[in-house]
């Protein structure tokens, strides 16, 4: 008697799921992007929310939630009911990497307290170099900086960044000492590269890729195990064996709070997978150096999993601080 009891709740349930996505969204959905219009964020929530919304019936109204490099959007989402009505569109700088190097500020963990959707796209990262270095090429570069131990200086965007942890992933990896100059605006990188006042940066390969084809800058290789298909021309760092590892990849990602119906998950990232698959939008994701992903949301939360992991490695060994 029991098990028939358990049996009929579980189906029970399996239909009030069924019938709760049938029946979603009756109302607008609000898209949490925890930065400013005009970033690298804002414009890639624009680009795939009005399929979104055409898929759903309903309107996608994005919400830019910002301050505080993306934490205070984000915190904002975790609180939001988890009903379906309010979704997060983030980074892995403050999906993972946050919590990591700023415990004591961010309340939020991007693991416990949001259901991953879906992986929207990715880009690697790139080191990049003035373009009076004398090295070449990686390998070249690598001579370098074991040569000229805690001479040559690398760029970022600030502290605690992916592009932070990205560089001292190089240095772990290849067991060099390049040293971190943070910069607070990452547009004077690109600026004090071409203009040879910085050795080295770890930029967006969208960032970089223009200044690398005019000849600008140097590209000493994307972070990633292979050449990136929208850049064929620049190496992938892995092509030094010595480099092997140090791979990072910016990418977005789809989110709603923890504990949001899983048939509701479902319909999401089922829709989100048909949008992505549009020709239109895989041809503006190209132009931005993304590829667009194919992940479940179980293949997603995974990745996930596995971004914290080797961030924290990072963090721990380098004993990077942000507070």
């Amino acid at each position: 008697m029991k098990r028939h009891c358990t049996a009929f709740a579980l189906g029970l349930a399996l239909v009030h799921g069924g019938v709760f996505a049938q029946a979603y969204p009756t109302k607008a959905v609000t898209l949490i992007v925890p930065y400013a219009p005009g970033g690298s964020v804002d414009p890639v929530a624009r680009l795939f929310a009005p399929k979104l919304g055409e898929r759903l019936g309903q309107p996608i109204v994005i919400d830019n939630a910002v301050g505080a490099g993306g934490v205070i959007g984000t915190t904002k989402a975790a609180n939001a009911a988890a009903d379906g009505y309010t979704l997060l569109f983030s980074v892995e700088s403050t999906m993972v990497i946050a919590k990591l190097v700023t415990p004591t500020t961010v309340k939020y963990d991007g693991l416990k307290d949001f259901t991953p959707i879906s992986l929207v796209g990715t880009s690697p990262l790139v080191l990049v170099g003035k373009p009076e270095l004398a090295a070449r090429n990686s390998a070249e570069l690598l001579q370098m900086l074991r040569s000229q131990p805690g001479k040559l200086n690398y760029a970022t965007s600030g502290i605690g960044t992916s592009l932070h942890l990205a560089g001292e992933l190089i240095n772990q990896v290849a067991r060099v000492s390049m040293v971190h100059v943070p910069y607070k605006v990452g547009a004077q990188i690109l600026t004090d590269l071409v203009g040879n006042q910085i050795e080295l940066a770890v930029l967006p390969l969208v960032s970089a890729q223009q200044a690398v084809r005019a000849g600008r800058i140097k590209a000493f290789g994307v972070m990633d195990a292979k050449r990136w298909p929208t850049a064929q021309e620049i190496p992938a760092l892995a092509e030094t064996p010595e480099f092997r590892g140090a791979e990072v990849l910016v990418w977005f990602g789809l989110f709603a709070p923890a504990k949001t119906d899983g048939a509701i998950v479902g319909r999401l990232a089922r829709e989100m997978n048909t949008v992505l698959k549009d020709a239109e939008i895989s041809k503006r994701m190209s132009e931005l150096s993304l590829q667009p992903a194919n992940l479940s949301p179980a293949e997603f939360a995974a990745f996930l999993q596995k971004e914290h992991d080797k961030f924290a490695a990072v963090v721990k060994t380098a004993n990077i601080k942000a507070e």
